[in-house]
């Protein structure tokens, strides 16, 4: 468990940085550059998701069992993610849903967190997913009160973004049900 907790203040405390000290990344720019900054973040980030990845699994060997989701809690865990892979794609595919949800990575992150805390009940699992939610809401509630560090121009809005953000969404989705769950997390979701 130690591992994932290490894990998830890595990754989580980087990506944290401009909610509960927005002057650090200024001054570590003004130190060592935007590239340095930015290469000192991705790597301790990248550290923080490699423990979170080996935090997890080792917590899934000796699991300690918080509460006995029902039956049915998997299959509506299924079906909500199915709306979590559009929502990040329209991160990346301006249109109506990104313009709509203001962002639209953190609610796909809130979605995907609540999905899989409805099909989990061990305390690994809950640390998990229940830090990535309170993240990204707090993120987003920060998000309300002031602008990004970086305003960028808005990308023009296209109505078939949003075409494309729920094809390939619903084809990454299938892909994760039917195979890549199993493969990359090592929990099979159908059969």
């Amino acid at each position: 468990m130690a591992l994932l907790v290490l894990g998830l203040v890595l990754f989580i405390g980087t990506h944290s940085i401009y909610i509960l000290a927005p002057g650090v990344r200024a001054a570590a720019v003004g130190r060592i550059g935007y590239n340095g900054w930015r290469g000192l973040y991705s790597l301790v980030s990248l550290a923080g998701l490699v423990l979170v990845g080996f935090g997890i699994g080792a917590a899934r060997l000796e699991p300690v069992s918080v509460w006995e989701p029902p039956f049915w809690t998997a299959h509506l865990s299924m079906t909500v993610m199915a709306v979590a892979f559009p929502i990040l794609l329209s991160a990346f595919l301006p249109g109506r849903i990104s313009a709509a949800l203001k962002h639209p990575m953190l609610m796909a992150v809130k979605v995907w967190a609540v999905a899989h805390l409805l099909a989990n009940g061990t305390l690994g699992d809950m640390l998990l997913f229940g830090s990535f939610f309170v993240w990204a809401l707090a993120a987003r509630l920060t998000l309300l009160a002031r602008p990004m560090t970086e305003p960028r121009p808005a990308a023009p809005v296209r109505g078939r973004n949003d075409v494309l953000a729920l094809i390939i969404g619903l084809a990454i989705y299938a892909a994760f049900l039917f195979d890549l769950h199993g493969r990359l997390i090592d929990i099979p979701l159908l059969g």
